[in-house]
Formats: structure tokens, sequence, C-alpha cells
């Protein structure tokens, strides 16, 4: 990564996660896809990229993937389904709000 260019969030598919990097820091929110669906599963932004809108960046990058690829967004990780509660025009009509979160993928 250059200086002149501000990270962004990257889709890591082979390991199931997007990824912020930022002076050595790293955010992630980890997915599964399954059949038509994308299973948000766990998101973390360490301490030293908190306050910044990390996370929420992380969730849109997943919905722009689910919007591409035709699938459904099921936010099983709270702070995933949280933030896009709040992001109703984010959220869209590609969110299951339906699928119980406590049971596994």
């Amino acid at each position: 990564m250059t200086g002149s260019q501000p990270p962004t969030v990257r889709d890591d598919r082979s390991h199931g996660r997007f990824v912020f990097e930022k002076d050595g820091a790293v955010a992630e929110l980890v997915y599964e896809v399954d059949a038509a669906r994308l299973f948000l599963i766990h998101t973390e932004v360490p301490e030293a990229l908190r306050g910044h809108g990390i996370g929420g960046q992380l969730v849109t990058a997943a919905v722009a993937r689910a919007l591409d690829d035709g699938l459904t967004v099921v936010p099983w990780c709270p702070y995933a389904r949280r933030w896009l509660g709040r992001h109703p025009d984010v959220a869209g009509n590609i969110v299951d709000w339906a699928i119980d979160p406590s049971s596994d993928p």
C-alpha cells in the first residue's frame, strides 16, 4: 500500500473475511457463504482503529458483495446486526432478519 492511497476494505475470500489494515492494525469481518446466503459471523476492530467507522465499512463491504453476487445477508454477528438495524438504507431488502443468530451456520 502506498502512502497516497487511503486504506480500503478488501474481501479475503480464501480466508472468508473482509479486512481493513492500517499501520499494522487489522480489522476483520469473518463470514461464510452457504448456498445463496452470506453469513456475517464476527467483527473484530482493534483498539487502534476504533471510533473511525471501520466496522461499518466492513459491514458495508459485505452488503456490496452480497448485492454483486446475488446473496442474502444473514447478520449473526451482534455488531453487524446492530449496525444494519441502524442503517436501513444500507441493509435494504437484502438482509434476512428471520434466521436465528443463535444457531450454527
